[in-house]
């Protein structure tokens, strides 16, 4: 009875120690973007599972069709842009909050037009009356639209906005379905590369305020309540990443191994764009230019997408960029002779 009674207490200590060390889940929906360099690098570092947890990626159109699916716990985090969908979400008492840049000044977007259209759009006055692109309803696209259209006098309401996944945007052009796409990184470099559209007005010229707050990530609140340590824990993987997307965007050594995780992951095809043009930017502490934050607010509500204004401390939770960047400690890029700006 004894041996058997310590054969028991010993397969019971070893299924409690097994419980101890077992991953836990953190489900995080993306938008395809080269910023996902960062995830996918601490992934594949295995920063993530040195602190016990397992990611789950599941690739989205745009952070506004995947608020849904993180106000009802079914995506734990969201990495996207800053949409409409957002505010009216904390309008409605949903449990979501901004936790950390993703896309911030420069961010590469560009307003493209077809080549069939290059002599009879000249300007962005031009526009006006024409049929342009953006990935989903209320989406940060959309926003830039209107602000570019804006500094040449053109209403957003003197356009038609077409919703067309970024993904579908070359067919869309190829087919004269639009006449102009709002496209970001890496699609503004297929697209230019294959002929299908031609950059004609850069948000990072023509977007004010800037640095511009693009794209963030979205937390859950009542999922992350109960899993503060877990939580925290992911955003000091995450960080750890983050400075490495910042190495490799200054053009450190970490930018060949996200050049082929961006391309086997299929947030890119072509490796060959992602050594000839630049990455969008990131913020190394993880903090937004709430100037920019508010101005995409009332740009919202101004334009019907939005009802109500909230003031910034119910927009952002800082809380876990900075115990990250308390936890790891001060950081600078690799390559010191980098003129590149942003990522610093």
């Amino acid at each position: 009875m004894r041996m058997f009674g310590r054969i028991a207490l010993a397969g019971l200590g070893l299924m409690i120690a097994g419980t101890a060390n077992a991953e836990e889940t953190v489900k995080v929906g993306v938008v395809r973007s080269v910023s996902n360099a960062a995830l996918l690098i601490t992934q594949a570092k295995g920063y993530f599972k040195d602190v016990g947890l397992n990611v789950e990626l599941e690739y989205l159109q745009s952070s506004s069709t995947g608020m849904a699916s993180l106000a009802q716990g079914q995506l734990n985090i969201i990495a996207g842009g800053v949409s409409a969908g957002y505010f009216n979400a904390l309008d409605k008492k949903l449990p979501i909050i901004i936790t950390i840049d993703r896309v911030t000044t420069p961010i590469g977007h560009n307003l493209m037009i077809r080549p069939d259209l290059k002599d009879k759009i000249k300007t962005l006055k031009d526009l006006q009356g024409k049929v342009i692109a953006s990935n989903a309803p209320g989406s940060i696209s959309t926003y830039e639209i209107g602000k570019m259209l804006a500094t040449a006098g053109v209403s957003f309401e003197d356009v038609e906005i077409k919703n067309i996944p970024f993904g579908q945007y070359a067919a869309a052009l190829k087919n004269k379905a639009v006449d102009a796409v709002l496209a970001i990184p890496p699609f503004t470099y297929s697209l230019t590369d294959t002929g299908l559209a031609i950059p004609f007005a850069s948000a990072d010229e023509l977007v004010k305020p800037t640095p511009m707050t693009i794209a963030v990530h979205l937390l859950n609140t009542d999922w992350a309540k109960s899993k503060q340590e877990l939580v925290r824990n992911f955003y000091v993987a995450m960080t750890r990443g983050i400075r490495d997307y910042c190495s490799g965007y200054h053009g450190g050594p970490t930018r060949k191994m996200m050049t082929d995780l961006l391309v086997s992951s299929g947030n890119e095809t072509r490796p060959e764009l992602l050594n000839k043009y630049p990455w969008t930017a990131r913020n190394l502490n993880g903090k937004l230019n709430p100037e920019s934050l508010l101005d995409i607010q009332d740009w919202y509500v101004k334009h019907k997408f939005v009802k109500a204004k909230l003031p910034l401390e119910k927009l952002v939770d800082y809380s876990y960029a900075d115990y990250a960047q308390k936890k790891l400690g001060p950081f600078a890029i690799e390559n010191k002779d980098s003129k590149l700006a942003g990522c610093r």
